[in-house]
């Protein structure tokens, strides 16, 4: 997978997997990460799918109706991935919190959904319910933060809402922002990310 790795100052803070929304890239989330905590090292990928020539880290069929099929597929492929990356740039497997906006929010959170160990921890800024109808692995001492808008045509409320609750019943630790806007990613999320990372990291 296209990537970018930054090795950061310090090695006991989580390596921060970057993952971008639908027609970004592995540059989009830099900044965002540099704020969130600028010792840390930085793994940002770039999805593999096209859709209409934008990145995506897996299909869909419609507006807010994923291929389950190739989820599951492309799920699989970047839990490999950052195993191979962790022996790659000797970074610890077991001390990755993902960073996902929308779509990139959706495959971070569908590595929790299919792994309990893919992931430390992860910030889910605008995600949806990766699938429904599959027991969750026992997620005890996993961290999560969820930031959502109220108005968010794209990811509907319920969506985070049922999110919360499915990893909070797989024993997950989850955290909500709320927002009152739409889809775009907003400081105000990013600093009560932050927020979070701190007390949590």
């Amino acid at each position: 997978m296209q990537h970018i790795y930054k090795k950061g100052t310090n090695n006991e803070k989580p390596v921060l997997l970057l993952l971008h929304g639908t027609g970004g890239n592995e540059h989009d989330l830099i900044s965002l990460a540099d704020i969130l905590d600028p010792e840390a090292s930085i793994l940002s990928v770039r999805g593999n799918v096209l859709e209409n020539g934008m990145p995506r880290f897996f299909k869909r069929l419609a507006e807010g109706v994923f291929d389950e099929e190739d989820l599951i597929f492309r799920t699989n492929k970047l839990n490999g991935f950052l195993d191979e990356a962790a022996a790659k740039y000797k970074f610890d497997r077991q001390n990755i919190v993902a960073i996902g906006y929308s779509n990139g929010a959706n495959i971070a959170a569908s590595l929790l959904f299919h792994f309990n160990d893919a992931l430390k921890g992860a910030i889910l800024h605008h995600p949806m319910v990766p699938r429904r109808g599959i027991t969750l692995p026992d997620l005890t001492g996993i961290q999560v933060f969820i930031a959502a808008g109220t108005n968010d045509p794209i990811c509907p409320q319920r969506e985070s809402v049922e999110l919360q609750q499915m990893l909070e019943d797989a024993s997950a630790s989850v955290g909500v922002q709320w927002v009152n806007t739409g889809h775009q990613l907003t400081m105000t999320e990013v600093e009560a990310a932050k927020q979070w990372y701190q007390q949590v990291y």
